[in-house]
C-alpha cells in the first residue's frame, strides 16, 4: 500500500468533526497529520485519527470518490465509517503493519 491512491477520513473523536482527503502515500500522509505537519482544517480541529480509507487502482478513481464523499451528507459518511469501523478505532496501527 506504499504508493496506492487512497481516500481517507480523519476525525478527532467518535462522532466528531470529519475530514476527507486523498493521497498516494497513506502512511506518510497520516503520519504528517498525527505530527501536526499539515496546517489548515485538520490542524485547527486536531484531526489525526484515521477511521476509514479506501484504496484504488489509479488516482483518477480516488479523486472521483473523494469528490463524491465530500458531497455526501454527514449521516451517510457516519454510516460508511460505522459499516467497517463501528467503534471508530484509529486505524493507524492497522496500516503500519
Amino acid at each position: 500500500m506504499t504508493k496506492s491512491p487512497t481516500i481517507y477520513l480523519l476525525t478527532n473523536k467518535p462522532q466528531g468533526v470529519l475530514y476527507i482527503g486523498v493521497t498516494s502515500q497513506l502512511i506518510q500522509r497520516i503520519w504528517q497529520h498525527k505530527n501536526h505537519q499539515v496546517s489548515g482544517f485538520t490542524a485547527r480541529y486536531n484531526l489525526h485519527k484515521l477511521v476509514y480509507f479506501e484504496v484504488f487502482d489509479d488516482m483518477y478513481l480516488a479523486i472521483t470518490r473523494e469528490k463524491q464523499l465530500k458531497n455526501w451528507n454527514r449521516a451517510w459518511k457516519v454510516d460508511l465509517i460505522e459499516q467497517t469501523n463501528p467503534q471508530w478505532r484509529d486505524l493507524w496501527e492497522d496500516i503500519c503493519g
